[in-house]
């Protein structure tokens, strides 16, 4: 076996993944090459969403009462989260797997590792802002979960209890409160929690970043080239194969998010997950600025303030890997504002660009990163759903680690791409 430092790696996928993949692996001395589906100007998920980093978010998606949920929204074109009919034998042996999935103990026994993952990447996220002059906006302010029901508050302090219990900050504060924490918006809520170690940042000029930094570290990168199949020699990759030629590497890496099933069908691996499309709006100007990012928790709607302008976005919409956009989610997530934010009215909204991305969702709430055991050179990095902005830098991290030889700073073993199989 080649020593890391000269081994090829092919990483399949430029999203933010890739890109945090493509750097740490670089900076341990290999020779990485990117390649992505998408032109260099792409749109995906790395680029339309909240940028929030959320060491808030330790209950993975798979959670109790989440499937009662689901069934309550899904035939409501507005609601959170929605689930297009159609006959999908993968759609329904995923939902099998989430049902499975959303209960207490695999509750249990996410949170302490979704923590870990979050707090590492955060203080990742400080380091790559320390090292760039913060060229990406990372603002390190908390974020608000507002809360319009006394109802909702009272849950949600529950959640805020076993995050203090995790070691994760967290504080049930009054709508006065949450009004002194951030008075440059006009909220109507019954209160918040505030989780003063959340952030935000600016997705599109952390991608530049990336991108920057992977070039002058010595990154190649192969734009509008997509793989369409591989040649292996008995349980190896030699290469991948696209329609402009093969390329060889000695490791590979599945980071092409909600198209990476497909990508690894031909080799036999099924990674059971579905797209869960999310819409953003960016208001230009708008009528107030938030100086913290917020969730509005009963609409699962989140508001990010990005230099002088206010993104919003939101919903799970599962209908495979469809990109149109759907006039009634967007209205969905709009509507909403007012609710939350009374200033803001319905014109704020009208004739404003929409932003869609394919968030690649896991049946239990958790990424695909480790090793494949059928082709042990390569490595899952995927499957983040919400979480992959703010999972990136741990997650490349992570890789850089594994391929290095090196051991993993976080336990994999619940990662593993082969959990399901």
């Amino acid at each position: 076996m080649k020593p890391p430092a000269s081994r090829h790696v092919l990483i399949c996928g430029a999203g933010v993944i890739g890109l945090s993949c493509a750097y740490a692996l670089r900076q341990r001395g290999c020779e990485v090459t990117v390649v992505d589906r998408s032109p260099e100007d792409r749109d995906g998920c790395s680029f339309g969403n909240a940028g929030m980093i959320v060491p808030s978010h330790f209950i993975p998606l798979a959670a109790p009462g989440m499937t009662k949920l689901a069934f309550k929204w899904m035939f409501d074109a507005k609601s959170p989260f929605y689930v297009r009919p159609r006959l999908s034998a993968d759609l329904i042996a995923w939902g099998v797997r989430f049902m499975r999935a959303a209960n207490a103990d695999h509750v249990t026994r996410a949170a302490p590792l979704i923590r870990d993952l979050s707090l590492a990447s955060r203080a990742l996220y400080e380091q790559l802002a320390d090292a760039t002059h913060n060229e990406f906006g990372l603002v390190r302010r908390g974020l608000l979960m507002l809360c319009k029901s006394q109802h909702t508050l009272d849950d949600e302090a529950r959640v805020a209890t076993r995050a203090r219990e995790l070691g994760v900050p967290a504080e049930v504060v009054s709508a006065a409160r949450a009004a002194a924490l951030d008075p440059a918006v006009r909220m109507d809520i019954a209160g918040a929690i505030y989780f003063p170690l959340d952030c935000h940042l600016a997705p599109q000029r952390l991608m530049a970043t990336l991108l920057r930094l992977s070039l002058a570290a010595g990154v190649k990168f192969e734009w509008s080239r997509e793989i369409t199949g591989w040649r292996t020699t008995r349980n190896r990759i030699d290469a991948a194969v696209t329609p402009r030629g093969e390329i060889t590497a000695d490791e590979f890496i599945l980071a092409g998010g909600s198209w990476s099933p497909a990508m690894v069908r031909g080799l036999g691996l099924k990674l059971p997950m579905q797209a869960g499309k999310g819409y953003s709006v960016t208001l230009a100007r708008p009528r107030q600025l938030p100086q913290l990012c917020s969730i509005f928790t009963e609409a699962r709607v989140a508001v990010t303030p990005m230099g002088d302008t206010l993104r919003i976005g939101g919903t799970m919409e599962l209908s495979g890997m469809d990109e149109s956009i759907q006039g009634e989610r967007v209205a969905g997530i709009t509507e909403s504002v007012p609710r939350y934010f009374p200033a803001f009215t319905a014109e704020d909204f009208r004739d404003l660009p929409v932003w869609r991305g394919l968030r690649p969702c896991a049946p239990d709430g958790l990424p695909y990163v480790g090793r494949f055991a059928r082709h042990p050179n390569l490595t899952a990095a995927t499957g983040h759903a919400m979480m992959g902005l703010s999972l990136a830098p741990i997650t490349g991290q992570l890789i850089a680690q594994l391929l290095s030889g090196e051991k993993p700073s976080i336990d994999l073993s619940a990662l593993s791409p082969d959990r399901f199989n």
